[in-house]
Formats: structure tokens, C-alpha cells, sequence
């Protein structure tokens, strides 16, 4: 068998696609040594989508591979990558930029009131006015008017510090490492994935969770 004949197969774990027609291309990444043999492995479709309505698909790399050594008896096919992937399929809509705005807004707005809430409970948890007071008394050797230096500093610090610590404000980040959001984010969709993958595979099948 010809070496230029073996067909490298890299599988992402999931795939968002909007058309019913799935090939392989879209679900990851091909490579051989003879172009004309990598083109045809790219541009062979692996599904066709039924449903018009959003749904994910569980696949397998051994029915990838199957169908792109059936185009050439001479194709050798070494996988890479995923051994089982997900289509997600959401079919084509009008965007509606009202209706993103909005809910951008309120996730905002409950992100905002969820913080600010956490952050004065637990303020008024540890009592920090009473413990500025008595740092106030301790440095100046009375009690404190009205606020202090120390309450605007706290404010300000703690502002800074969010904005370190998530490393991401509008466009700009201090670094080139990914947020904490975005890594909760990764780690989250990674666990959607095992799960739909799990569950899959014990379709028909009776597993007892007790």
C-alpha cells in the first residue's frame, strides 16, 4: 500500500453546523500526502440531517472511517483525534438583534445584582465597617466622622481586583492567558460532552445510578 494513500483523520469533540448536510470538513481535519485523495476524504458527507429542529448527534470515528475507505480500497485511515463526536445542529435563523440585546441586558443585570448582593452580604457577614472603625481608632486614635480613606480604598481595590483577577475587560486583557470564565466555560462544554457521550452509549440499556 502506497504511503501516500494514508489518509490522517483529526475529529473535533464537538461541532456546531446549521446545515442538514454534514461532510467532513466540518467536523474536523483531513490530511494525506496525495491532495486529490484528501480533498475527496474532506468532501464526503458523513450524515444528513432530517429534523428541522435543534438536536445533537452522537458519532463515531469507526463510521468515518468505514465510509472514507469505501471511496478507495487503497485509503488508510489513522485517526487522531476524537474517537466519538457530537454534531450539534441548530438549523438557520433570522437573527433578531432586539431580542440579543435583550437578553444580553438582563444576563447583565443579574450578574450585576447577584455580585453586588454576594459582596454586601458578605461585607455585613464579617462586619468590615466595625473593623475599619477600629483601624481608624487604632492609626489616628479616634473615632471616624463619616467615611474614611479606608472604605475608598476598599471600593477601589476590590473594583481593581475583579478586573485582575478576570483578566478581561472589553477587548483588553492583561495577558494572553484565558479568563476564568472562559476556563469554567471549556471545562463546562467538555462536560456536556462526556455526559451526552455516556449517555449515548447507554442507550437501551438498563444502568442502575442507585
Amino acid at each position: 500500500m502506497s504511503a501516500s494513500k494514508t489518509v490522517y483523520l483529526n475529529l473535533r469533540e464537538m461541532t456546531e453546523v446549521q446545515s442538514q448536510d454534514v461532510y467532513v470538513r466540518d467536523v474536523g481535519s483531513v490530511y494525506c500526502s496525495d491532495k486529490t485523495v484528501q480533498a475527496k476524504c474532506a468532501a464526503l458527507k458523513i450524515r444528513t440531517i432530517r429534523e428541522k429542529k435543534e438536536h445533537r448527534y452522537v458519532e463515531s470515528a469507526l463510521t468515518v472511517i468505514r465510509q472514507m475507505e469505501a471511496l478507495d480500497p487503497a485509503i488508510q485511515v489513522d485517526n487522531v483525534g476524537k474517537v466519538e463526536f457530537i454534531i450539534d445542529y441548530h438549523p438557520q435563523k433570522v437573527p433578531s438583534l432586539a431580542w440579543q440585546w435583550a437578553k444580553t441586558i438582563f444576563v447583565c443585570i443579574i450578574c450585576f445584582c447577584g455580585a453586588a448582593f454576594a459582596i454586601m452580604t458578605f461585607n455585613n457577614d464579617v462586619d468590615v465597617t466595625s473593623v475599619f472603625q477600629e483601624v481608624h481608632v487604632l492609626l489616628t486614635g479616634r473615632e471616624p466622622e463619616r467615611f474614611t480613606i479606608l472604605e475608598l480604598s476598599y471600593c477601589i481595590g476590590l473594583g481593581s481586583g475583579i478586573l485582575l483577577f478576570f483578566n478581561h475587560f472589553a477587548a483588553w486583557k492583561l495577558n494572553t492567558d484565558p479568563t476564568p470564565l472562559e476556563v469554567e466555560m471549556r471545562l463546562y462544554e467538555e462536560n456536556i460532552s462526556k455526559t451526552l457521550i455516556q449517555n449515548d452509549s447507554r442507550k437501551e440499556q438498563e444502568v442502575d445510578v442507585s
